[in-house]
């Protein structure tokens, strides 16, 4: 952020404990990681009636029924990303804005998709506001991923498909990383894939996470 907003000034010992408690204290360690989410103001991302929530280990209400994730789970995810500055990054379910401005602060670009176009539009107006000037929110189907600047050297879904939409796959270049929650309503994980230099993917699972469901042509399937 070149020039600081004033929402940067305000609940600074709230966000320092947060980090310290919720996201330090549960083991992310990555020093950058850390800063990021000491830095940006997870209260002007989150509805005005939240803001006194802002920074309790929860997820939010956001609207369109999608949520601001947990802090301990922003955390964690970025730092799986593994992120050193030179990265481009897309981002699938851009809600609040939150991820995509820790992102932003981490990478040299980020591409964030969100489905609900209210939500785009305020996303992508805080981001601006923020002067986070190297990543833009576009409304769009994230579950196809988005082609036009393909490939991604990383690739962070915060929604949750039954499989990993093979379309996101394609589109993580060689050597990078995804990270996404898989699984249905009731039970799902958190799953890490990396592709070698040659572009041949592997998996991880990780811990039980809970996320609302990866909408689009392909996602969860509708109720």
């Amino acid at each position: 952020m070149n020039t600081l907003h004033p929402a940067c000034a305000e609940y600074i010992p709230e966000r320092m404990e947060m980090v310290s408690s919720q996201i330090q204290a549960r083991g992310v360690r990555q020093p950058q990681v850390l800063q990021a989410m000491r830095l940006l103001p997870r209260h002007f991302f989150v509805p005005a009636a939240a803001i006194p929530l802002a920074y309790e280990d929860t997820p939010l209400s956001i609207g369109c029924g999608q949520t601001i994730s947990q802090p301990y789970i922003v955390g964690l995810m970025t730092e799986l990303l593994n992120l050193r500055g030179q990265e481009t990054v897309l981002e699938i379910g851009g809600g609040s804005g939150y991820q995509a401005g820790i992102l932003s602060l981490l990478a040299a670009t980020v591409t964030s998709l969100e489905l609900e176009f209210p939500l785009a539009n305020q996303a992508a107006a805080r981001l601006q506001a923020l002067n986070l000037e190297n990543c833009r929110l576009i409304c769009a189907d994230g579950s196809a991923g988005y082609s036009p600047c393909a490939p991604y050297d990383r690739i962070l879904v915060a929604a949750a498909a039954p499989h990993l939409p093979q379309a996101l796959l394609d589109q993580l270049a060689p050597s990078g990383i995804l990270v996404s929650p898989v699984g249905d309503r009731k039970s799902q994980r958190l799953q890490v894939w990396k592709k070698d230099a040659r572009g041949h993917p592997s998996m991880q699972e990780l811990i039980e996470v809970i996320f609302v469901p990866l909408r689009g042509k392909n996602g969860a399937p509708a109720d």
